[in-house]
This record gives structure tokens, C-alpha cells and sequence, in this order.
């Protein structure tokens, strides 16, 4: 069965659409504006351009993959180049997508992601893939199991290190708020373990934030965040200024997903009351807002993101 025409006025309606995941990467909403016109080459240079960077490349696959066409022209791909392991990896990760929305089986997403393994076995992007299913399907062990066989080929993979939090976040809700919690101190030993410049040095706050989302959800913490007081305790305010700092220090700007991070320690410094400083992030992040955490928990993140920014940059 061929692909599906491409959709009539996807441009005008990406326009529209306040948050992209692509976030500032050109290149890849050049190769998926060319894959939703069926021009899937544009993608196959983008992955082979790509590389061993293996957190831009889970940045560009998992974008891509979310797209509804995907799965029909990594097939056509796979038509053309049957051993293509990037070919194979992006229908993996397009099945993942499919499978978590109820359109696909799992397990045929897992043989997949296997068979994408297989073909690439450096490449941590199919495990990713499965870590992806697996914390919303999978047991317990499969989630620890599948972390550490990405850890073992890329120890401090961004993407994978916020999956794991949010996971664990959500691990012995219905005990209530704990400081002890297990997130927490996954968290401070991933930031630890990486190296001085990573951007896992932020990885407490985002557990702060998950950690956050999964008691209000279950009714211990209140609705509205910066209401909460969960980021004005001393222990919050110690991981809140340990990772502005070291923001401020940062130089590697091209991290694929370092905006994923701002809009997690902007919102931090929002809920903290730190005006100047999440005035710091607002410029920076610019119109790259992302659903987390500004959705937290269960808000219109549009509405909550321009409502802080206009607040901190006194334009309200």
C-alpha cells in the first residue's frame, strides 16, 4: 500500500500551534516539513549529518516520529535502503508513537525497536524508544533495565535522565509529600555522576517539578504551583540556586534540548517568587516555551507560560 498524500495546510496549522517540539532546531523542521511532502531523502541526510551526537539524535528521531505520516514513509525508506539502521530506528520510534496512542499493538513497537537494535547496537535511540513505552506500560523492572542499556551505551543522555524522573516521581504518591523520596535522590546522583558540563546538573529541579505534578494530581499538594510553597522550603531553594548558578556559568548553548531545561528553571524561579531571575530565562527561552512544566499539574500551559512571562518581563 503506497504512503498517504501529504496533509493539506500542515505549514499554516504548525504555525499556529504555540508549542513546537522541534524547539529551535532548523534543520529538523526543515527535514520534517520535507517528510510530511513525502520527501523522506531530506531526513536521511539530516540523521547521517546527525551522527553519534546521541542526544540531538533522540532529540531529531523522537520529533520526527511523532509526526502521523512518519511510520508510512520510514517504510518507503525501508523500501529503498532494507538495511538502513536510521530507517529503521525512525519506524521504530514512529511504532512507539503509534502504540502509546492506541493505534498500534506494543509488542509489534517492541519487535521494532528490537530489530532497530540490532541493526545499530551503539545506537541507544531504539532503547530509548522502549523506555519510552515502558514508563507508561511496562513493569517496574523493564523500566530500570531498559535505563541502564541506554545508560551503558551513552551514560548521560538527557532525554532518558527525564523519562526515569518523571517515572519515579510517581512511585509512592498515596504516602504524601516526602523529602527523603527516592526522586530526589536519583536526581542529585545523576547530577553528580555527569560530567561538569552537562546539563543533568539540572536534573534536581526537574525532579522537584515531577515530584510536584504527581502529589498535586493525587490531591497533596494544591492546583496552583506557585501557591503550593513546594519550591520555597529550604532544601528547594538550595537546588533552585545551585542550578542557577551553574546556568549562568553554562557555555555549551547548543544542547539540543537546553530549552527543555530553561523552561524547567524558569517555572522554578516563577514558583519561587525570583522575579529578576526568571526574567533571565524568559529572554532566553524566547517563544521556545514547552508544555512541561507550565502544564503542571493538568493547567493550560499556553495561558500559564505567557501569563509568567509577561509577569516577570512587566508586560502584563
Amino acid at each position: 500500500m503506497p504512503p498517504p498524500p501529504p496533509p493539506l495546510g500542515r505549514a499554516r496549522r504548525r504555525a499556529a500551534q504555540a508549542f513546537d517540539e522541534a524547539l529551535d532546531d532548523a534543520e529538523l523542521v526543515a527535514a520534517r516539513t520535507a517528510l510530511a511532502q513525502g520527501r523522506w531523502q531530506n531526513t536521511r541526510s539530516l540523521l547521517v549529518r546527525t551522527g553519534e551526537d546521541w542526544d540531538r539524535r533522540g532529540h531529531r528521531v523522537t520529533v520526527l516520529a511523532r509526526e502521523s505520516y512518519c511510520a508510512s514513509w520510514a517504510r518507503e525508506w525501508l523500501l529503498a535502503e532494507p538495511d538502513s539502521g536510521d530507517a529503521s530506528v525512525l519506524l521504530a520510534l514512529a511504532q512507539v508513537r503509534r502504540a502509546l496512542h492506541g493505534e498500534e499493538k506494543p509488542a509489534r513497537a517492541r519487535e521494532a525497536c528490537h530489530r532497530a537494535a540490532e541493526l545499530v547496537p551503539a545506537d541507544p535511540t531504539p532503547w530509548l524508544g522502549l523506555l519510552l513505552l515502558e514508563c507508561v506500560q511496562g513493569a517496574e523492572g523493564d523500566v530500570v533495565r531498559l535505563f541502564e542499556q541506554i545508560r551503558a551505551r551513552y551514560a548521560d543522555h538527557h532525554h532518558a535522565h527525564h523519562l526515569l524522573v518523571a517515572w519515579l516521581a510517581e512511585r509512592r504518591v498515596e504516602a504524601g509529600p516526602d523529602p527523603l523520596h527516592e526522586v530526589y535522590d536519583f536526581a542529585n546522583w545523576a547530577a553528580e555522576q555527569a560530567p561538569a558540563d552537562s546539563p543533568l546538573a539540572i536534573l534536581p529541579v526537574i525532579a522537584h517539578a515531577e515530584r510536584y505534578r504527581a502529589l498535586a494530581a493525587a490531591g497533596h499538594e494544591p492546583a496552583d504551583p506557585v501557591a503550593s510553597g513546594h519550591w520555597v522550603g529550604r532544601r528547594a531553594r538550595q537546588v533552585m540556586k545551585a542550578a542557577f548558578d551553574w546556568w549562568l556559568e553554562w557555555e555549551h548553548e547548543g544542547h539540543p534540548r537546553r530549552l527543555v531545561d530553561l523552561n524547567f528553571l524558569a517555572h522554578a524561579k516563577v514558583c519561587e517568587g525570583r522575579g529578576a531571575e526568571a526574567t533571565a530565562l524568559f529572554h532566553r527561552i524566547g517563544d521556545h516555551a514547552t508544555p512541561a512544566p507550565w502544564s503542571y499539574p493538568g493547567r493550560d500551559a499556553l495561558t500559564a507560560f505567557r501569563t509568567a512571562r509577561a509577569a516577570a518581563l512587566g508586560t502584563a
